[in-house]
């Protein structure tokens, strides 16, 4: 039951002030939010920020050190909180079958908004994490962040869930593997339905993202 306790945490090495201790810090948070789903993590800036929220940029650089470490504490606050609803759902669930499918319909769906955390638009959130929160490890920098632990709530879902393969099949080789490429998988899924649309089978209504992942771990692991 220990594990209906987690909350929302952020490593603290990704900000130099905790933007949650304030009402601007969290207006950085919000409108970061707002401005990097509509314009893209490259186009976005901090002194475009500034302008935004009406204040300074050097107020900004007292809670990020860069747009690349926001942009990791964004991707963090996504995946704790993805933890977060995993265990809620699942914690009193008996059948390890019905788990594994709750979570994988739970990381393959499309997010809507969550009314308990009021500053953070989990919706735009999700278009971030979909179009940009591979740009947060695929840099020369990875190995070194990944030493302070900055992919660490991403690697503890995947961890949670390949544990529910294997009370299904202990046996199954590549649980992390699957895992890991169901989650990645779908968010290009999403990404090609909106952008490039004759790489998926995508169709709106229909769940198929859901479908097709669903269908395909359970395949797999049979």
């Amino acid at each position: 039951m220990d594990r209906l306790g987690i909350q929302i945490t952020i490593n603290p090495l990704l900000y130099s002030k905790d933007p949650e201790s304030s009402e601007l810090g969290r207006r950085i948070v919000s409108k970061s939010i707002e401005m990097m789903a509509e314009m893209g993590f490259e186009t976005f800036t901090f002194k475009k920020l500034g302008v935004a929220i009406g204040s300074n940029e050097s107020s900004i650089y007292r809670y990020f050190d860069s747009k690349h470490t926001l942009l990791i504490y964004l991707v963090n606050w996504y995946w704790s909180w993805m933890e977060y609803h995993l265990v809620f759902m699942t914690h009193s669930m008996t059948s390890p079958v019905e788990k594994l499918r709750t979570a994988i319909e739970m990381l393959t769906k499309r997010v809507t908004q969550d009314q308990k955390f009021s500053y953070i638009d989990e919706v735009l959130l999700y278009k971030i994490i979909i179009a940009e929160s591979s740009k947060a490890y695929l840099t020369k920098d990875v190995d070194a962040e990944n030493e302070k632990g900055f992919y660490k709530t991403y690697k503890r879902v995947v961890q949670r869930v390949s544990e529910m393969v294997l009370e299904i099949n202990p046996s199954f080789e590549f649980p992390h593997m699957l895992i890991s490429t169901v989650i990645e998988g779908s968010h290009h899924q999403r990404y090609f339905s909106e952008h490039l649309p004759s790489l998926t089978d995508f169709e709106e209504g229909k769940n198929n993202v859901v479908r097709f992942y669903t269908d395909l771990v359970f395949k797999t692991i049979s």
